[in-house]
Formats: C-alpha cells, sequence, structure tokens
C-alpha cells in the first residue's frame, strides 16, 4: 500500500506539473494569438511580404491659359527572362530590328540564365511597344519577353520656357525651375502593392496581398503666356545672333500692376526632353577639347550647368543707364529737384575722393539741358549733381526701397543676391556712379522690379509665377493674392517719369529705337562696362547691353527688360542692341493683350491693313473691298475673275502708302528686281521700293523722320533678287547715332 501511495503521490505531482506547463502555453498562446495578434501578424508579415511601390502621376503644369507645358508620357521598358528563352537567335533578332538596337548587344543578355531579368531598352515609345507586343503574341513568347509601363515627364514644346518651366532627374523629382519650386505640389503621394513572398522570392502558398492607393500631384497653372514667350524667345535669338552676344541674352516680360510673368527666357535655351545635351553653341566650345579626357569631362559639366542657369534669376550685371529712372525719380519725390532745374554737362564731373575726372558716354558734353533732357539723353554728370543733392543718406535708403539689397522672391530656385556697397562703405564716390547705375550689380528681374514700381505708381510688386494650383477636376484649390507692396515714390512722380520717358521715345531720346507707332511707350536703355573682366590686352571692353520699357504709357499693362551679355558685332549700346527687339516685342504683344493702336498723324502712315483674299472673286467685287477699305490697288489683265493677287491673303501693308495688284488672267504675273537699300535713309528706301512696285514694311525706329543718324541696316531680300511686284520687302531702320 505504502507504495502504491508514493506512486500516486508522485503521478500527482507530474500531473499538476504538466497542468501548470499546460496553463502557461495557454497563457502565452492567449497572449500571442489574442492581446498580440496584430503586432505579431505585422512582425510576420514584415519578414514575408514584398512592398512594391506605384508612382502616382505628377501633377501638369499649364500656361495661364490652359495650354500644357509639362506632362506626363507613358513609356515602356522592354526586359527578357534568360531562364525561359528556348530561341535565343529568334528573341534577339526580333527585338534588335524592331527597337533598333545590337543584336549582339540582346543575344549576350538572353544567354544569362542565371537571372530571370534582363533589361534591353527603357523609354520605349507606344509605337515600339506594339510592336514588340505583336512579336511576342506571334512567336508565343509571353514568358520569355515582358513590358512594363511607366511613365516619364514629357515637354510638348521642347525649349520653350525651359529656364522657367525646369525640368525632373530619373527618380521624376523637379531639381530646375518650377518643377523644383512645386516639385511637393506636383509629385503627389506614392501607392504600395503588398505581397506574400518566400524566402527565395517565389509566391507563398496563401494569398496575402494589399494595395494603398496613391494619390496624384495637384495641377500647377502658371502666368506664363505661351504667345508672349514665344515672340520673347524670337526677339532675343535674334539680338543675340545679330550682335554676336558672347555670353548669352534674357528677357523678361512682367505685368508691373501685379508681378505676373508672362514671359522669360535665356537664350540659347535647351531641349527640356534632352536636359544633357548641350545647345549647339556649347557644343561647339566643347568640340575644342579632346572627346573623353578630363578637360572635355569637366567643360561639358560646366556648360551644362551654364545651359541650365536661368541668366534672368541667377547672373548678375551692372544695371548701367536704366537705372537713372530711380535716380531721377528719388529726386523728384524729395524735392532735390524739379522739371525746371538745369544742368550743365562739359563731358566730365570730378568728384572728390577719385583721382579723375568721371566722364559722360558724349565726350564733348551735352551743354546747358532740363531734367527732362538729362533722363532722355542720359546724361552721367546730370545724374551724379542729382544724387549730391539728394544726399548720400537718402539715396542709399530708396536704393534699399527700390529692393536692390534684398531677393524679390520669385518662386524659382537658384535666385542670386545682388552685390552692393553696405551703407558703412558708400562713398561719396559710391553716391556718384551709383547714380547712373555703375559698380553695384542686380539681377535682370530686380531691376524689372524696381521699374515696375516707377510704371505703377510707386509700388514695389513680388514676382511671380504661380497664377493657381488645381486639382485633376480643375477645382481651384489654391489661387495667388497679389498683394501690394510698399509704395516707394507718389503716383504724381511716377507719371512725371513716366511721361519724360515717352517724349524721349517719341523724340530725340537715347531710347527713340523703342518706339512703337501707334503705341504710348515709356522706355530706357544701358550699356554698363564690366569691369571685373578684362580682355586679352587687359582693357574693359566687355559690355552689358540692355532696354527696359513699360507700356502704355497713362496705365502700363506689360513691363519689358531685354539683356544682352557681350555683343561683339557691330554698336555695343543698349540703344542699338536692345531697344529695337523690345521694340519689335512690343509690336506684336500689345495688340494681342487687347491694347489697341491710336495712330497720330505723326505715324498715320504705319497704320497697318490685313489684306484680304480676293482670288476667285469678281473683279468688280474684289474693287469694291478695295475701295471701301481706301486701299490703294492695280489691275493687271482684261479679265473679269480674280485669278491670283500680290500680297496674297493675310498679308500685312501699311494701309496709306501700301498697293495691292490683282491679276486676272492666269499664269500672268509682274515682276521687279530688288534693289540695295542698306545705308540709305528710310525715306530714301521707302521711295526705291516703291518704285519698283513692291510694299514696304519698316522695322525699328519707325519714328525716324524725327532726326538725323537713321539709315537701313538691313533688308529682307537680297539686290537683284526678282519678285512678283506687290510683294512686301522688310526693311529695318536704326538710329544709330545714340550713346549711352
Amino acid at each position: 500500500m505504502r507504495l502504491n501511495g508514493k506512486i500516486i503521490k508522485r503521478s500527482l505531482i507530474i500531473l499538476i506539473a504538466f497542468a501548470l506547463v499546460g496553463v502557461t502555453i495557454a497563457i502565452e498562446l492567449f497572449k500571442l494569438q489574442i492581446l498580440g495578434f496584430d503586432d505579431y501578424q505585422s512582425e510576420v508579415l514584415e519578414q514575408l511580404t514584398v512592398e512594391t511601390n506605384v508612382n502616382p502621376q505628377r501633377g501638369v503644369i499649364y500656361d495661364r491659359n490652359g495650354t500644357v507645358l509639362a506632362s506626363n508620357q507613358t513609356v515602356w521598358t522592354v526586359y527578357v527572362n534568360p531562364k525561359n528563352i528556348k530561341d535565343n537567335e529568334l528573341v534577339s533578332k526580333g527585338i534588335s530590328e524592331i527597337l533598333g538596337i545590337s543584336y549582339d548587344k540582346v543575344l549576350e543578355k538572353t544567354k544569362k540564365t542565371g537571372y530571370k531579368y534582363q533589361v534591353i531598352d527603357t523609354d520605349i515609345n507606344e509605337e515600339l511597344s506594339k510592336k514588340i507586343r505583336a512579336f511576342i503574341d506571334e512567336n508565343d513568347l509571353e514568358e520569355q519577353i515582358q513590358l512594363s509601363a511607366s511613365t516619364k515627364r514629357y515637354y510638348p514644346f521642347s525649349s520653350l520656357a525651359s529656364h522657367s518651366i525646369g525640368f525632373v532627374n530619373a527618380d521624376g523629382v523637379g531639381i530646375y525651375g518650377l518643377e523644383k519650386t512645386y516639385n511637393n505640389i506636383l509629385e503627389g503621394t506614392n501607392g504600395k502593392y503588398i505581397t506574400a513572398q518566400n524566402a527565395q522570392g517565389g509566391d507563398m502558398p496563401f494569398q496575402y496581398e494589399q494595395y494603398i492607393e496613391d494619390e496624384n500631384g495637384y495641377n500647377v497653372v502658371s502666368t506664363i503666356d505661351l504667345y508672349i514667350q514665344y515672340q520673347l524667345e524670337a526677339q532675343l535669338k535674334a539680338a543675340s545672333i545679330e550682335s554676336g552676344a558672347q555670353n548669352r541674352a534674357s528677357g523678361i516680360v512682367m505685368n508691373p500692376k501685379t508681378g505676373e510673368i508672362y514671359a522669360m527666357a535665356t537664350y540659347p535655351s535647351f531641349d527640356l526632353n534632352e536636359p544633357y545635351t548641350l545647345d549647339s553653341l556649347s557644343q561647339e566650345k566643347l568640340n575644342a577639347f579632346v572627346p573623353n579626357s578630363k578637360e572635355y569631362r569637366n567643360e561639358y559639366l560646366n556648360l551644362l550647368f551654364s545651359m541650365w542657369n536661368n541668366k534672368a534669376v541667377t547672373e548678375l550685371y551692372e544695371p548701367g543707364s536704366t537705372f537713372k529712372l530711380v535716380t531721377t525719380s528719388v529726386a523728384l519725390q524729395e524735392n532735390a529737384s524739379s522739371l525746371n532745374s538745369m544742368f550743365t554737362c562739359t563731358g566730365s564731373l570730378k568728384v572728390d575722393g577719385f583721382y579723375r575726372a568721371i566722364s559722360c558716354h558724349k565726350r564733348t558734353g551735352h551743354g546747358t539741358i532740363t531734367f527732362a533732357e538729362a533722363l532722355q539723353q542720359s546724361c552721367n554728370p546730370s545724374m551724379m549733381k542729382l544724387a549730391f543733392s539728394i544726399g548720400r543718406e537718402k539715396f542709399y535708403q530708396y536704393f534699399k526701397r527700390f529692393g536692390y539689397t534684398v531677393k524679390t522672391g520669385i518662386d524659382l530656385p537658384s535666385e542670386a543676391n545682388g552685390y552692393y556697397h553696405s551703407y558703412d562703405d558708400f562713398s561719396n564716390v559710391s553716391l556718384a556712379v551709383y547714380s547712373f547705375g555703375q559698380t553695384f550689380k542686380t539681377t535682370a528681374i530686380q531691376q524689372l522690379r524696381a521699374v515696375s514700381a516707377v510704371a505703377n505708381g510707386g509700388y514695389l510688386v513680388t514676382p511671380h509665377f504661380l497664377k493657381e494650383i488645381i486639382d485633376n477636376n480643375g477645382n481651384t484649390i489654391y489661387e495667388a493674392s497679389i498683394e501690394q507692396g510698399e509704395q516707394i515714390i507718389s503716383t504724381s512722380v511716377s507719371k512725371t517719369i513716366s511721361q519724360i520717358l515717352k517724349e524721349g521715345v517719341d523724340g530725340e531720346g537715347g531710347a527713340k529705337n523703342a518706339y512703337v507707332a501707334g503705341y504710348s511707350v515709356a522706355a530706357k536703355t544701358g550699356t554698363s562696362e564690366k569691369k571685373d573682366k578684362l580682355d586679352e590686352n587687359g582693357n574693359t571692353s566687355y559690355r552689358v547691353s540692355s532696354c527696359i520699357a513699360y507700356a502704355p504709357t497713362e496705365d502700363a499693362q506689360v513691363a519689358v527688360i531685354i539683356l544682352v551679355d557681350e555683343p561683339s558685332i557691330g554698336s555695343k549700346y543698349g540703344s542699338v542692341v536692345a531697344a529695337p527687339y523690345v521694340s519689335s516685342l512690343l509690336e506684336l504683344i500689345l495688340p494681342y493683350l487687347g491694347i489697341k493702336a491710336e495712330y497720330t498723324e505723326k505715324d498715320e502712315n504705319f497704320e497697318k491693313y490685313t489684306v484680304q483674299s480676293l482670288k476667285g472673286y469678281a473683279l468688280d467685287e474684289a474693287t469694291k473691298i478695295l475701295e471701301n477699305d481706301n486701299v490703294e490697288f492695280e489691275i493687271v489683265g482684261d479679265g473679269g475673275i480674280v485669278c491670283s493677287q500680290m500680297p496674297i491673303g493675310g498679308t500685312e501693308i501699311y494701309k496709306k502708302t501700301g498697293k495691292v495688284i490683282l491679276y486676272t488672267e492666269k499664269e500672268m504675273q509682274n515682276t521687279g528686281v530688288v534693289p540695295n537699300v542698306v545705308g540709305k535713309t528710310a525715306e530714301e528706301a521707302n521711295i526705291l521700293l516703291s518704285k519698283c512696285g513692291f510694299n514696304v514694311r519698316i522695322e525699328g525706329a519707325t519714328n525716324y523722320k524725327l532726326g538725323q543718324g537713321v539709315t537701313v541696316v538691313s533688308q529682307s531680300y537680297s539686290e537683284g533678287t526678282p519678285l512678283p511686284k506687290g510683294t512686301v520687302i522688310t526693311i529695318k531702320v536704326l538710329f544709330t547715332d545714340h550713346k549711352d
């Protein structure tokens, strides 16, 4: 019995021990399966699952009228699975022929049987992807060749507004321009596919899949106007090529009241779809180096970054005489001078603290001139005298108030800081040379903002590109508000300076090449020395030529700056190098903005008439139309139907002096021979071309009757060219006698 008692006792102990172990295990299982289920499931899934990012659609960038400037394009990656390939030759031959790539390159990849994934080509378009799919289907190669779709940033207008729009890197992240500034708004939020896989990367025998939706980026509506942008770039190209600019040209068109930027450009531009390809001028410079050398690679990078730099925002220059409207504005605002003030210019002025007299651009002097003439004729000694009357402290205060000591705050990356003296270092000599825009540096956007303050009644605006942010349904998420800045000068001073500038353009001022027939334009030109850059002889021969303008003068709707860096052909003065292109630009964009031309008696000869297409009209009906429009015409032939005409329909001629020739018999055409008019006065050229039976269109100084010095500098058809009478010959005339 005792023995049995011990056995029972031991059995009870063992049973209790097992019970305790069982309870402990049950408690732990309860903790694991019930209380800690979510946490442990998450840990397991982290070890067993793979996340695949699903990229959202990057937002679109529009111009102000809804035209797409930056969007997304579907592209495909072609890859092969070497483990599954049965006929290397078939696969390699088919892919290489469709994609136009090396057969050997494809064959090499198809033989890498240790891999399941070998990329053959990326970024192929839809047309090629369809051909690859057809090849796959025809040869039953679904397990051997595959395609995967992705999106790539696409810029429909290639190089247009390239420095403002910017571009994205290989990961789709904005790294330049508006793409960078508004990257967080445009990029959206990634989505995710989460799937279960084993350690070898295969699917697990149970299903686990989850999809977290992506959120597409918002769309940015910019203030850019595609038409104005195109016209600005065309004028910059012409100015740069004709002047032989060695260090690029830039320009901006802005609303001076709101700061909205209609256009901004640097020439040469670059292709946003191929941002790592140099423009032709940069490539020419690179060709001077030995390919693949260290120097070649370094120069490539230098040229690339230089090409990408937005000259209007990131590079500094001395504004020169375009700053003189600031000096004169301050002088009137502080009652340091008046419209009745007179100045005597002998060609230079001695300033205490400087070793020699500081010259005027007119070395013989302007003589005795009025306040208005001092600004219009761009007289340096007069500006220095005005600055001295303002005083060093007041002048520097206004220099700061006009925004020259701070960035503009424009919504583009890498805006440069201006270069200027601190007040402690702002000497009497500094005061003198600052008065005419020398020895300090600014950016083109900073200068245009200061000019806009004179144009708009005295208010400093913030230049900007953002108009609004919208979602994919067109709902406005954010709309840019226009905040009126500090008023620097009074409205009356603004109007006075603007009127002086306008009269200079209309009359004998230095900016008369900026004249636009039918429109009231205020403008000022400038030419500044690059004193920190010497030529091979140690001389400061390099110049920056510029022109600023706004119109209409009385109620400015648009402000423009064109800057040409280091012109090397012909004149280097802003009055010749930049002003004519400002004129041509305004002539194109003012009517586009709905600002109607008002022709005075002085420029009534330049009222334009768009010729109607009269081909097929009865002769009496065609002549009646032209008679009602008060347009001169000539009939050639004895027929009763208009068979052809010159100029053709849609061509612009001058209403008062132009002529339309109507031909009433087939294959009949009067021909004239183009004479050489380069070097002649505008009136001489007009008379000569008209006698030869041609219509004349004048570009440039259409106010040529005001004074001497205007000559024809180019003609659209060369001497001796036979052309139908009535053809429009364009001549370019400029005042070449003015310096600034």
